[in-house]
């Protein structure tokens, strides 16, 4: 089931709300969506296609899953999965996403910037996770691999990218003036009993990466010049996002960083000052991991 929206800015509102709601939900453990939390963050991927979601619907439905304790990554529409054989039980709420079409009715990706172009339609539409519903199995897993081997696969995408990276001091950060990236050694990771020194180290790097992205020469994002001020805030939010979408497609645990906490009123304060804020981010953050994708010729949803 898809609508046309008599209006934009009550999807952005809805979802925007939903979103604010899973997030203030963590506060006290400084803990997001994004975050391995009582149950796994998995890429969203629809049951009828395959496909992963993006941008934006894949935030909204990790909010949904943390709020709901959803294990499963897989989502369909309503008619999605009667085609497939299950049933949603009585009682179920769909979660809702966004998709944008040409007035023809070719599919757009779901972005900020397409939704105003000349003749595109925003609508949305709500899809179920697995656990709403019944007769329908997970398909097998896929032969488990070794952490050993997901850290070997990290390390080659992450060299792959040529960033110039520079293991030194007690904190990580990218140096806009002088494109570099800084961050301890690995030693110096602690982990946490959900996450390993090593997972920590990679997690904090991806957002690092993420951050590089936005150098003028790259994908030329504006990105503030002290914290807390705006383009500051909805940078460091980019790179949140840019990270866990990373983690979530290499299956590494995405742990909060230490200074998440000084953020989250922030951001809680910018998605409530503006709806489309976080459309915006996860649109920024899909872009920065199309470009990682690109240059190390991965495979990365």
């Amino acid at each position: 089931m898809s609508a046309v929206l008599s209006t934009k800015q009550s999807i952005y509102e809805t979802i925007t709300a939903h979103i604010i709601q899973a997030i203030a939900d963590g506060v006290g453990r400084a803990v997001m969506p994004w975050h391995g939390g009582v149950v796994p963050v998995v890429m969203p991927r629809n049951a009828a296609t395959e496909m992963p979601y993006h941008g934006v619907n894949v935030v909204a439905l990790w909010a949904t899953a943390a709020m709901k304790l959803y294990p499963s990554g897989y989502w369909a529409s309503y008619e999605q999965w009667r085609k497939l054989g299950a049933q949603v039980r009585k009682g179920e709420r769909g979660s809702p996403i966004i998709f944008y079409k040409k007035q023809s009715g070719e599919a757009e990706p779901a972005t900020v910037e397409e939704a105003e172009a000349p003749r595109v339609v925003l609508r949305h539409s709500h899809v179920f996770n697995f656990a709403q519903v019944e007769g329908w199995d997970l398909p097998e897993a896929a032969t488990r691999v070794s952490q050993v081997e997901i850290n070997e696969q990290v390390a080659a995408f992450i060299s792959a990218t040529r960033a110039d990276i520079r293991h030194r001091g007690l904190s990580a950060f990218y140096d806009r003036v002088a494109d570099y990236i800084a961050i301890p050694p690995v030693s110096l990771f602690t982990g946490s009993p959900s996450c390993s020194p090593t997972e920590g180290y990679y997690s904090t790097l991806l957002h690092e990466l993420t951050h590089w992205t936005g150098a003028a020469h790259r994908l030329d994002r504006v990105q503030g010049k002290r914290f807390a001020d705006p383009d500051y805030v909805f940078e460091e939010l980019v790179a949140e996002l840019g990270a866990a979408f990373l983690c979530s497609a290499l299956h590494l645990v995405n742990e909060p960083r230490p200074d998440h906490a000084a953020y989250i009123n922030h951001w809680l304060a910018l998605l409530a000052r503006d709806s489309r804020a976080i459309f915006a981010a996860a649109s920024h953050a899909q872009r920065a991991v199309e470009y990682l994708r690109t240059l190390t010729g991965s495979r990365v949803p």
